[in-house]
């Protein structure tokens, strides 16, 4: 197909944006939702050893994501250079890059396994916790740690299925996954039959395998399509050291967000701290940043969903080349990503009164939630927009811009959310700070952006391994 045949078929009416958005998203969204279903599923078995047992798992599963959620750039990055080149008509080349994100994933696993079995006895530890809650923390981690490459593999077999346009075998991928989780969480941690019971560390083993499972499927299908392109399965260390290079902008655009929401959950025990509160009234406090953060990470999952089709859609649109084309779909995907936050902004707003007695029996707390919980609605709309250019931005291959004015943000919202924290602003006033300057100044410098033309860059070459581009304008 010629480019300008590519050009004349992307150039299409609102309606059939409207449905490859939603073609790509909603399975998207389904996915976001299953994916903390592992960590749910082992504190349902595990809760129901005990209470030391439980918090053990809550402060592994906390290193976990941590580690997991930091290596996001690898499903990020891969779907923008896949779609890229799949949007340049070069499906070969997009299996090749794509494989060259699987080997990156293979290698960084490796690594970061290594290291975590080396510290994770002074990790948990470092957390401060009784010596048994500590100890069935080091039972779950060092088993679950064997876990990380196979789920940095499912990020990247997932990035390269976003950027062939398919966020529907992922999902059914995450769904048996989680499925298989809870029966081996099951059969492990209690015994069946001739199988001994094993406790904490079975629930660890038990994820592990339906981890690796997942990772494998997800590989199969990844080189079978590259098999049918005729690309290479080897890795390309030129091209995976590409691929790392890449990963660092899209790293510390990550790192700069985490350290924003760690900077609100500091402000918030500052506050508690600096107005002299009780144990009672800082409990309250505490618990109730806890229920609302949560909440909000929910919501993110749909207006996110948007985001990842954004990223598949805005790569292939400008790997053929076809700037209008992808000026016109990004359009559509903010008035997707408006109006999204106002769906759940409105059920938010409803739902604050009674959300508060589902998790927890504290007048207090119940109170509280819901002047926090409508602040956070009035910000969904804007977060919609946040998250969609986040992911159109992602999509072109824009990850510099991403860090640094992730970094801008975050030199701005961290002295303003401390300084009204210990003015004794309170906890409304911090969620407050939180919507206005972070997710208010993230949508400053994202909208800035999408308004010029230097992320504008097309053809199949991805400005974010450093190649050469074409960007808009250029003859």
């Amino acid at each position: 197909m010629g480019r300008e045949q590519r050009r004349a078929g992307s150039r299409r009416p609102g309606r059939e944006h409207d449905r490859e958005i939603v073609r790509l998203a909603f399975p998207a969204f389904l996915a976001l939702v299953a994916e903390p279903l592992y960590l749910l599923a082992d504190a349902a078995v595990v809760g129901n050893l005990g209470t030391a047992q439980l918090a053990g798992l809550g402060i592994a599963g906390v290193v976990l994501q941590t580690v997991v959620g930091l290596c996001v750039f690898l499903a990020y990055g891969t779907t923008a250079t896949v779609a890229r080149r799949l949007g340049a008509g070069d499906r070969a080349g997009a299996l090749s890059a794509g494989v060259d994100g699987l080997w990156l994933a293979v290698a960084l696993g490796v690594v970061l396994t290594a290291v975590g079995l080396a510290v994770a006895g002074p990790v948990v530890e470092a957390f401060g916790a009784s010596p048994a809650v500590t100890a069935y923390a080091g039972d779950y981690l060092r088993p679950a740690l064997l876990g990380v490459a196979p789920l940095l593999l499912v990020l990247a077999g997932t990035g390269v299925l976003r950027g062939l346009q398919d966020t529907r075998t992922p999902l059914l991928v995450a769904i048996g996954g989680n499925l298989l989780n809870v029966v081996l969480n099951v059969v492990l941690v209690y015994g069946v039959g001739p199988l001994p019971p094993l406790g904490i560390a079975g629930s660890a083993i038990g994820s592990v395998v339906a981890q690796t499972l997942s990772a494998l499927v997800l590989v199969a299908v990844v080189v079978r399509a590259a098999r049918r392109a005729r690309s290479s399965l080897r890795p390309r260390g030129g091209a995976v050291v590409a691929a790392a290079r890449a990963s660092v902008p899209l790293l510390v655009r990550t790192l700069t967000l985490r350290a924003s929401l760690l900077v609100t959950t500091y402000a918030v025990t500052l506050g508690v701290a600096s107005a002299g509160a009780g144990g009672g009234t800082g409990d309250v406090e505490l618990a109730t940043h806890q229920l609302a953060m949560t909440l909000w990470t929910f919501t993110a999952f749909a207006l996110d969903a948007v985001a990842i089709a954004a990223q598949a859609i805005t790569g292939r649109f400008l790997g053929a080349g076809d700037v209008d084309g992808t000026r016109a779909v990004t359009r559509r995907m903010v008035t997707w990503g408006v109006w999204s936050g106002v769906v759940t902004g409105v059920l938010l707003a409803l739902a604050a009164p009674v959300l508060g007695p589902l998790f927890s029996p504290d007048a207090a707390v119940r109170e509280l939630l819901v002047p926090v919980l409508l602040v956070a609605a009035l910000a969904q709309p804007l977060a919609g927009v946040v998250f969609v250019l986040d992911g159109v931005l992602i999509g072109a291959g824009d990850g510099t811009y991403l860090a640094w004015s992730g970094l801008l943000v975050l030199l701005l919202h961290a002295p303003v959310a401390l300084v009204v924290a210990g003015a004794g602003g309170g906890l409304v006033a911090t969620w407050v700070v939180f919507v206005t300057v972070f997710m208010g100044g993230r949508g400053v410098v994202l909208l800035h952006r999408a308004r010029g033309s230097a992320w504008l860059v097309t053809g199949a070459a991805d400005p974010g391994r450093g190649e050469a581009g074409r960007p808009h304008g250029a003859s």
